[in-house]
């Protein structure tokens, strides 16, 4: 499997994760084909004045979308507001025809350091056959990740369900760990991920497409009443676009098509 190091990206001070975002929308183009998903109007670019005097600054918030045939919304919100804040949220949502699991990849920096969560989340989380096609065979590639980036200590119980046996959830120190080691992670999972994608057929039952629509359903839900970035987003932007953004944006379960 070809990784392309971070040495062919530039990474800005400024703006940690940018290369993050610019590889997966190029490789997912390049390795499926995709098409453009309506951003809702207002959404695709908000950016507010923060601080005062010397600390001013500018948050700026961009979105972005893609749709193939076999998912239903690849999307992401990229927050650039300085050194101490940096944030790429990045999900693919399945359409309900497949049975495939979610991508999702928190990457936050903080005043108080680096956030990191990669995973395929699983729709049935208890099932040891679901966990066994899209869990296991990405055990190999979490596992070689253990000891440079370990695990990030406690997290929500009541988000146990929604997390794989291969979630990486580290809180690295060093920046440059985010550029290399973490930025590899990233493309090795996403790598996996579009493998699954290729080779996923679809679901002819309406029994099963039923429980795949609930399972995505309880995802969407818990992510959006959830969602870490809400006092983020309010102090910025008020709380009016915020719950607008999380609810017909981040976690919408409206097909665009």
């Amino acid at each position: 499997m070809d990784i392309w190091y971070p040495g062919q990206y530039k990474f800005f001070a400024m703006s940690l994760y940018k290369p993050f975002l610019d590889y997966a929308l190029q490789y997912l183009q390049q390795n499926l084909v995709c098409h453009a998903y309506p951003i809702p109007q207002g959404f695709e670019q908000k950016s507010a004045i923060v601080g005062k005097g010397a600390h001013q600054n500018e948050v700026k918030t961009t979105s972005y979308a893609l749709q193939t045939t076999k998912l239903r919304q690849i999307r992401a919100a990229h927050v650039e507001g300085g050194n101490s804040l940096q944030v790429l949220n990045f999900v693919i949502f399945p359409r309900i025809a497949y049975d495939l699991p979610f991508f999702g990849a928190d990457l936050v920096t903080l005043p108080g350091g680096h956030l990191i969560a990669i995973d395929m989340q699983p729709l049935f989380g208890n099932d040891p056959d679901y966990l066994a096609k899209y869990a296991t065979p990405l055990l190999e590639i979490h596992d070689r990740y253990q000891e440079s980036l370990p695990w990030g200590g406690d997290f929500p119980a009541e988000a146990a369900c929604f997390f794989s046996p291969a979630f990486l959830w580290t809180r690295p120190k060093e920046t440059e760990k985010v550029k290399t080691i973490v930025f590899q992670a990233f493309q090795e999972y996403l790598h996996m991920y579009v493998q699954y994608v290729n080779a996923a057929e679809p679901i002819a039952e309406d029994e099963k497409r039923s429980l795949i629509s609930q399972a995505q359903q309880r995802y969407l839900d818990y992510r959006a009443a959830k969602d870490p970035a809400r006092g983020m987003f309010t102090r910025f932007y008020g709380a009016e676009w915020t719950e607008a953004y999380i609810h017909h944006f981040l976690f919408d379960p409206t097909d665009r098509n």
